[in-house]
């Protein structure tokens, strides 16, 4: 699903025809990368009846989700779900089951810009960023997401419905369980297991095992005693 698909008739005709679930920024950033750097063809958006405030987005219709197998059936259009972390990833999981339960193929975007060298261990739904690098025998499940610059170290196991943030380092052999979400800049090292449904902060730094549903906060920086104005260096 990776690469830069041209412009000419002919690679438009090939293009598969996706719908994106979601009308938030997620949505949005889905519907950029997807039309600038992938295979499909994005021809409509869709989210829960409750939820529908707008009838286009990005140009494009936006029809409720109870009525999408009328108008874009799985015959002809997969899907992506594009929902961020919210209550642990558990909204997007939902979302994702429901999907498949209607028959849809799940896409995956993977950038042409990241460094994949897993040899395509890479589950559906899964929403993968430029410059992030995944080392060789790297195994992603389904629905994870991978914010722009990571590092996933070799050997590493992510499991599904997970949201990495932007520069997360993961070294050798980690297990990440289901459904945790992983904040800037945390670093984790190697043949360390985090247990499913945990949050580590932004900063965090993990040197052993996370138990699940735990809750692992880096050291906020506090402000100084000494103003700005007082430095004589800047």
């Amino acid at each position: 699903m990776t690469g830069i698909a041209g412009n000419s008739s002919e690679n438009v005709a090939m293009k598969k025809r996706l719908v994106i679930f979601g009308i938030g920024d997620a949505a949005q950033l889905a519907h950029y990368y997807f039309t600038t750097d992938s295979q499909y063809e994005v021809v409509a958006f869709t989210i829960d009846a409750a939820y529908l405030t707008d009838s286009t987005l990005c140009g494009l219709p936006v029809i409720a989700f109870e009525e999408i197998l009328k108008q874009y059936g799985p015959e002809e259009h997969d899907l992506f779900v594009a929902l961020g972390y919210s209550k642990l990833n558990a909204v997007r999981r939902g979302k994702y089951v429901e999907a498949k339960a209607l028959g849809y193929r799940l896409a995956s975007f993977i950038s042409s810009r990241a460094t994949v060298l897993n040899a395509g261990k890479i589950g559906e739904n899964c929403f993968i960023f430029e410059d992030n690098t995944i080392q060789p025998f790297v195994t992603i499940g389904n629905n994870v997401t991978l914010w722009s610059g990571n590092h996933i170290g070799h050997h590493s196991v992510i499991k599904d419905h997970c949201f990495i943030a932007s520069h997360v380092v993961i070294s050798g052999r980690v297990e990440v369980g289901e459904q945790c979400f992983i904040g800037v800049n945390a670093t984790l090292r190697d043949h360390i297991r985090i247990g499913e449904r945990c949050v580590i902060g932004a900063g965090a730094l993990m040197l052993s095992d996370a138990e699940s549903e735990g809750v692992y906060m880096g050291m906020a920086t506090e402000r100084s005693r000494v103003p700005s104005t007082k430095l004589r260096k800047i």
